[in-house]
Order: structure tokens, then C-alpha cells, then sequence
């Protein structure tokens, strides 16, 4: 599985309906397990961002999917990144010419 970091924002609409947060939270943990992810944490946070979660998928288009499910519904818009464990790094840097 593929790890990602993704980093969210709270729209105009999400901050209006926060109290909604926790619940909508949980439905969308539920819709990426359904496409086949995995959630390894998630928090909230104060700064640029309100959310990040890190999870694990099955491929790029799964989670872009997610994202873009997750974006349609409104409340957050949604930044993700591609993470590579250590290991993976390494292997990667193996291959340079």
C-alpha cells in the first residue's frame, strides 16, 4: 500500500457547520475504507492547515477518488502528498544513474 499525507482546509461552509466536523469526519473515514484505504492517524491542527490525516492506499487513483469525493462534499478542500518511507527512499535513490 501506498502511504499519502493529506492536508486539509476548512471551506467557508465547513467552518459554518464545525459542529458537524466530528461526524463528518468519521463518514469520510468510512468512505476511504471502503475504497480500500487505511487511516494511520489523523489530527487536528492550528496554523495554515485545520486537518491532516496520513493514510494508506492501494494506489494514486484511489486516493485522488477519495479527494476528490471528499472536495465535492464541501466542507474542506484537500491537499495531498505522496510519502515514502525510509526504505523506500533509499530504494529510489538506488536507482540513480
Amino acid at each position: 500500500m501506498n502511504t499519502y499525507i493529506t492536508l486539509m482546509k476548512l471551506t467557508d461552509q465547513g467552518a459554518k457547520d464545525l459542529k458537524a466536523a466530528p461526524k463528518k469526519i468519521e463518514d469520510g473515514l468510512k468512505m476511504f475504507e471502503k475504497m480500500g484505504g487505511k487511516l494511520i492517524c489523523f489530527y487536528a491542527t492550528l496554523g495554515e492547515y485545520d486537518y491532516i490525516g496520513v493514510g494508506e492506499a492501494p494506489s494514486d487513483e484511489v486516493t485522488t477518488a477519495f479527494n476528490c469525493a471528499l472536495s465535492s462534499l464541501g466542507s474542506v478542500r484537500t491537499t495531498t502528498l505522496k510519502a515514502f518511507t525510509i526504505k523506500e527512499f533509499g530504494d529510489i535513490i538506488k536507482k540513480l544513474p
